[in-house]
């Protein structure tokens, strides 16, 4: 191998959603992407597209405001086109397949014998485990789209890919909360710096949001008119969190939310996997309140607005937007929905739980605002921790000392009992007395042993 090959270092950057190529883009402005020592880099994009149809879907490379993101690249590389005909969320390579792979995707990209990095988001599934699979001698960086970082690794990760992992690269959107990915491996987190991300959004254009709109009949002629609330859909159907109509509705509900508060110009900015009508009841309210509704476009990065347009209001469920407008922006926020979604959410496991906890702390609610909950990061290590009490085995402690001091009506509805019991953690349904017998390792062992022996019983 010649010193140039040795000194060549390819950089390969998976992305499925704008907001998290924009924070690549912001992580390479900023130099956090940068070499050690200074040497040739090349980076190339790799665009997935993870929706369940994406055949009929635009698409990364549609989204207004690409081509201003994809000139920090060298190349870009439609992952879904590379593996097709399968499916960029659910293929893996046999292992057998996996060094087939990498000579085929190093010929084919132009790779030759160069060192690779890669750069990619939620590491325990496809596509990010797919590729990672495929360059098995490539460091791993692994960055943040949105609040789920915040939360536990989904389960436990093979260790020869949790030791490849250098670093979680996030944004600060909630300040001096430190995210609990990958920290079973130690691996370090680093903020991308806010500065770095909103100068990129400045970049990306948004449209004007109310063309020709008429202004307000109780506005003075010489007034501006104020700002339009802003209404985040999320398509929660998708992920069986509600159904249709419920999703539905609570769009309805954002906008009735939003005229309380004395809104009468209104912007519904849809998820981009969801349908065209989803958009209708939200129109249909709208029409009976009497106030103006504009549906943006579905492909619209929601924070191309806020410097732009500097919304009134953001309303949402518990989307990641809530908190990018609050901590960047300085704007108002209000959630609505987010507790009966936190309450229906199963299984416990799952990882919508996190965003959901910490903008039901965090933001308040549309008709009835509550105070933020405090000690965040203890209620957080918590909560993760019941998620996943075998990957945040060494955090037990922490758990156990903030449920057994901070279980109040505000928090209750972040832990369920049920729970809360089978781990045998404060506020469970065990009683008191039996607490120490709970707690023993050696008997909890005992248990699980006996209901695994119990199932197998049952099987027979």
């Amino acid at each position: 191998m010649s010193a140039a090959a040795e000194a060549r270092l390819t950089q390969l950057f998976l992305a499925s959603t704008a907001y998290g190529t924009a924070t690549l883009a912001a992580a390479i402005d900023s130099g956090a992407c940068d070499p050690p020592a200074p040497s040739p880099v090349r980076r190339i994009l790799l665009t997935s597209d993870n929706s369940p149809i994406p055949e009929v879907s635009p698409g990364l490379a549609a989204t207004p405001g690409f081509a201003e993101l994809r000139a920090r690249f060298d190349g870009v590389i439609d992952w879904n086109e590379t593996i097709a005909p399968f499916h960029p969320g659910v293929w893996t390579p046999r292992p057998e397949d996996a060094p087939l792979w990498e000579r085929q995707l190093r010929a084919l990209w132009g790779l030759g014998d160069d060192r690779i990095e890669l750069y990619v988001e939620s590491v325990q599934v496809a596509p990010a485990q797919a590729l990672c699979r495929l360059f098995p001698g490539a460091a791993v960086e692994v960055y943040a789209d949105g609040l789920m970082s915040y939360g536990p690794t989904r389960f436990r990760l093979d260790p020869a890919l949790g030791s490849r992992v250098r670093r979680v690269l996030h944004l600060d959107l909630v300040p001096g909360l430190a995210p609990l990915l990958l920290t079973e491996f130690g691996v370090p987190a680093r903020a991308v710096p806010t500065e770095a991300f909103l100068k990129v959004l400045a970049e990306l254009t948004a449209p004007d949001p109310d063309p020709g709109a008429a202004p307000d009949a109780d506005a003075d002629a010489d007034s501006e008119p104020e700002p339009p609330a802003l209404l985040l859909g999320q398509y929660l159907s998708a992920l069986d969190l509600l159904t249709a109509a419920e999703e539905e509705e609570l769009h309805a509900a954002m906008v009735r939310g939003a005229h309380a508060r004395g809104h009468r110009r209104l912007l519904f900015k849809p998820h981009p996997g969801a349908p065209a009508d989803y958009s209708r009841r939200a129109r249909e309210e709208a029409a009976r309140l009497g106030v103006t509704l504009r549906v943006l476009p579905a492909t619209l990065l929601a924070e191309t607005l806020y410097a732009s347009v500097r919304p009134a209001l953001v309303v949402g469920c518990f989307s990641t937007a809530l908190l990018t407008a609050a901590t960047l922006y300085g704007l108002p926020v209000a959630r609505t929905g987010t507790e009966r979604v936190l309450a229906r959410l199963t299984p416990y496991q799952n990882s919508n739980r996190i965003p959901l906890v910490l903008v039901d702390a965090l933001v308040p609610d549309l008709t009835d605002p509550a105070a933020p909950v405090p000690d965040l990061a203890a209620l957080l290590t918590a909560v993760g921790f019941t998620m996943q009490p075998k990957v945040l085995a060494r955090r037990r402690a922490e758990a156990e000392a903030y449920l057994a001091a901070h279980l109040t009506p505000r928090t209750r509805p972040y832990f369920t009992r049920r729970r809360l019991t089978a781990l045998a953690l404060p506020g469970g349904a065990v009683p008191p007395r039996l607490t120490p017998l709970t707690t023993n390792r050696t008997l909890r062992r005992l248990r699980r042993a006996a209901l695994r022996m119990r199932r197998h019983l049952v099987r027979q």
